[in-house]
């Protein structure tokens, strides 16, 4: 009982790191049309805002927040309205455009990366936070899990429910789901495409800075270790849905409640079974789980 108990527990914390991973890139490539191979590199970037502030400032990692949040929605706005923009200017048709976007990603993906190497090296950065243990589940058998993980679990929840809430109940929300539906007709009925369009990039590099200040607080990671939550973002987008918030929620807690058990086996099997389920799922039911 107690190993079930670890495993769902574990298992729902870093589900609820991949889906704020995921409704980043998820809300960039499904509104932006732009396939941001550079996503995970934003969310080490403020990884390692938030250990720096830390460790040398002693600020709480979430008022490192505060401070990364903002910066990476600003630098991916202006990234789109000065880069991708020209990019979409010079595009024959969106097709193109998505082409020519994964090129410019991955530029920024190098330069980021090596803005992070010489900055910081190469060297494992980590630190404890709220490392002691809470038990949970029946006397007998308890699942003994970190305080800070549980902490790390409300945190992500409430970001997520706070997303789906803006998307579905300000007006801006819905201009970016209308602009995700039907682009030509949302800019029919006045939405400004292009200034939405920007928006949703920078609001996908806001979820990417609190995916890595929760990460920082949980896992041990490198200046090269962006491209591994990417291509997990991608596997959850295509296992919930293209364009889906709730298909990328649902897609990341059932990969992170796979990966935690698979892992307590073999870590070396998570990225193996994770690419097993895509493939089965692009047979069976290739729009994804929630996927329209």
């Amino acid at each position: 009982m107690g190993l079930f108990l670890t495993i769902l527990i574990n298992g729902c914390i870093l589900g609820s790191v991949y889906a704020l991973v995921a409704m980043g890139l998820n809300t960039q490539y499904g509104v932006a049309r732009i396939l941001n191979i550079a996503h995970g590199e934003f969310i080490i970037l403020a990884a390692f805002i938030t250990v720096f502030f830390n460790s040398r400032l002693h600020v709480h990692p979430l008022l490192a927040l505060i401070l990364a949040g903002p910066m990476i929605f600003g630098i991916s706005f202006v990234l789109h309205r000065t880069l991708y923009k020209r990019v979409k200017d010079v595009s024959p048709n969106m097709d193109t455009f998505e082409g020519n976007a994964i090129l410019v990603a991955f530029g920024v993906y190098f330069m980021v990366q090596n803005l992070m190497q010489t900055n910081w090296g190469s060297t494992a950065q980590a630190f404890q936070f709220m490392a002691y243990a809470v038990q949970i589940g029946p006397a007998k058998d308890p699942a003994k899990i970190t305080a800070g993980n549980l902490y790390i679990f409300v945190i992500a929840v409430i970001i997520c429910i706070a997303y789906n809430l803006f998307l579905s109940k300000t007006r801006l929300g819905k201009a970016i789901r209308a602009a995700a539906q039907d682009p030509q007709a949302a800019a029919q009925l006045g939405v400004k495409i292009n200034t939405i369009m920007a928006l949703c990039f920078a609001i996908g590099g806001l979820l990417a800075a609190c995916a890595g200040v929760l990460i920082a607080m949980k896992e041990t990671f490198t200046s090269i270790s962006g491209l591994s939550y990417t291509t997990t973002a991608i596997i959850i987008i295509v296992l919930g849905g293209l364009g889906s918030v709730r298909g990328a929620i649902l897609g990341g807690f059932i990969l992170g409640i796979v990966g935690f058990g698979i892992s307590t086996v073999d870590t070396g099997l998570m990225l193996a079974v994770f690419y097993l389920i895509v493939l089965v799922l692009l047979i069976v039911r290739p729009k994804g789980l929630l996927g329209r």
